[in-house]
């Protein structure tokens, strides 16, 4: 198999082939900005710069746009997952301040479900993985 072109096939998100032999693989967790702004949102109020600030506290690598943290601040909004007041008692400009609604606490606890059924799904993995490599040890060691 080694020379395979793989023409017509998608390029894999999630994975790339850095030198022959060698992959580089981001284990994603699709859309976690989303329960990572409910979650920072129940614990108090807070400003788009303050939660831009706060995502990583929660895990999510990488730089995190602050055009697509407010689309998706104003998409809940919408759909009465948060609400938002103008706040000038903050230093410097007014800011628009966050905080989540009841509608908002019911979808985090939904998220907070799915995280645990995929966290259970990895661990899986992970305990298959872990005793694969000792049966892969003890294969080579007989040869």
């Amino acid at each position: 198999m080694t020379g395979m072109k793989h023409r017509g096939h998608p390029r894999s998100r999630s994975r790339r082939l850095v030198r022959p032999g060698h992959w580089a693989v981001n284990a994603r967790v699709e859309r976690f900005v989303e329960p990572t702004l409910l979650l920072l949102l129940r614990e108090r109020p807070l400003h788009g710069y303050e939660l831009l600030d706060r995502i990583p506290e929660l895990g999510v690598e990488g730089r995190v746009d602050m055009g697509n943290v407010y689309r998706l601040l104003r998409a809940l909004e919408d759909e009465g997952i948060v609400r938002s007041e103008w706040s000038a008692e903050l230093p410097g400009p007014a800011k628009r301040t966050y905080e989540l609604t009841n509608e908002g606490r019911q979808l985090l606890d939904r998220w907070a479900e799915a995280l645990q059924r995929a966290q259970g799904t990895i661990g899986s993995f992970l305990d298959r993985y872990e005793a694969s490599l000792g049966t892969v040890r003890s294969a080579q060691s007989e040869q």
